[in-house]
């Protein structure tokens, strides 16, 4: 049996329920660790956007500027360790019924009922007008004039409650609230708000989910200090990056920010995600694990701030995923649908195409499909 939620209903293979796989470390299998085995429950998907996986984020440059020194922070054998999630001892139970939630799933997905989803989703209506952003005083602070955050969840600067395109998002999976900022990526005239914003919040950590420029087209402003010991001068804040380390698929940054009034100084690591849609939905699910991994570990205080370009595609990606490795953690039933539903109530348009909603459902796939083959030893 899995533990259900409130909103877990009968677990039926087909109905997107989950019934209680005991799962040795999520996606163990998708980075060759499994020795812990959690059991979860699976529920259905939710909603996203109207442009395409690579429209938002195409064919990344793989451009990492060349920065003259770096520092380990990560290994990959210390990312791999990172995922073998532990199960609560009270949840070891026979796993059961694997091929049959993966046909399930592979039916759901050849018979375009993950698509009928995601068009259901399409047709949510904004929970307001998003009348400040669309103010015209604030108008050149939004990337995408169509992405506005709602007025009910943006997030206000200073004591003025000033304008930044950006959203409180907070999801409950289980007794654990998770608590983001999803903003766009920041334009050269919102920079100094950007920083102004992680300040307030309170938060060390930035997910970015896209490099700068990608097919030619700028996908966010160059808002960090790139050199290590070179800085960034704002009207309120001293940027310098202390230090750095490029893997793979993700940079891992580390900028100390210093409050010109008061002198305080904060560090703030800065993620960024490197490799999104050059490769198999096999290798990013893996990789995306890891990255999340990792940023669960340098996660210390305040919400994560996390973005790509607009603040709805790629940045909804790593939510809904991040979630789902929470609920799977719990060994708690989940529903794709709702957890997207949910997000965009908060921001509307998250996960913007239905190629991005159907990963989602590849993520669990893969994730069931490494439990059959752990089986088979």
């Amino acid at each position: 049996m899995c533990s259900k939620g409130p909103e877990c209903t009968h677990c039926s293979p087909l109905q997107s329920q989950m019934v209680g796989q005991d799962y040795q470390g999520i996606i163990s299998n998708i980075s060759n660790e499994s020795e812990n085995y959690i059991g979860f429950c699976r529920r259905e998907s939710q909603q996203s956007e109207s442009d395409s996986w690579n429209n938002e984020d195409d064919d990344v440059s793989h451009k990492t500027s060349i920065l003259p020194r770096s520092r380990t922070f990560a290994s990959e054998d210390e990312l791999t360790h990172l995922i073998n999630f532990k199960s609560s001892p009270t949840t070891v139970r026979p796993r059961t019924g694997i091929r049959h939630l993966i046909q399930g799933l592979k039916s759901r997905i050849e018979n375009q009922e993950v698509l009928k989803e995601f068009m259901a989703l399409e047709h949510v209506k904004p929970i307001d007008d998003c009348r400040t952003g669309k103010a015209p005083e604030n108008r050149d602070k939004n990337r995408c004039q169509d992405v506005l955050p709602y007025d009910k969840t943006r997030v206000p600067l200073g004591e003025n409650s000033g304008y930044i395109n950006a959203s409180y998002i907070r999801m409950k999976v289980g007794e654990e609230e998770h608590f983001y900022i999803i903003t766009q990526g920041p334009l050269p005239s919102t920079m100094a708000d950007f920083w102004q914003m992680v300040w307030e919040s309170e938060s060390d950590l930035i997910a970015m989910m896209t490099e700068e420029v990608e097919l030619g087209k700028v996908k966010s402003h160059r808002y960090w200090p790139e050199s290590p010991h070179d800085s960034i001068d704002l009207a309120n804040f001293h940027l310098r990056l202390d230090s750095y380390q490029i893997l793979e698929y993700f940079v891992i940054r580390i900028i100390e920010m210093i409050n010109k009034q008061t002198d305080e100084r904060r560090i703030v690591s800065h993620l960024q995600f490197t490799t999104w849609p050059d490769h198999s939905s096999a290798k990013l699910s893996e990789q995306l694990v890891k990255f999340i991994c990792y940023m669960r570990k340098a996660h210390r205080r305040g919400p994560v701030v996390a973005h790509c370009s607009c603040g709805i595609g790629r940045s909804g990606v790593l939510l809904c995923v991040e979630i789902l490795v929470s609920y799977i953690e719990k060994d708690l039933c989940f529903n794709i649908k709702h957890i997207v539903r949910d997000l965009r109530e908060q921001r509307f348009g998250m996960i913007k195409s239905k190629d991005q909603y159907l990963f989602c459902y590849e993520f669990v796939l893969q994730v069931l499909q490494n439990l059959q083959a752990m089986d088979s030893y």
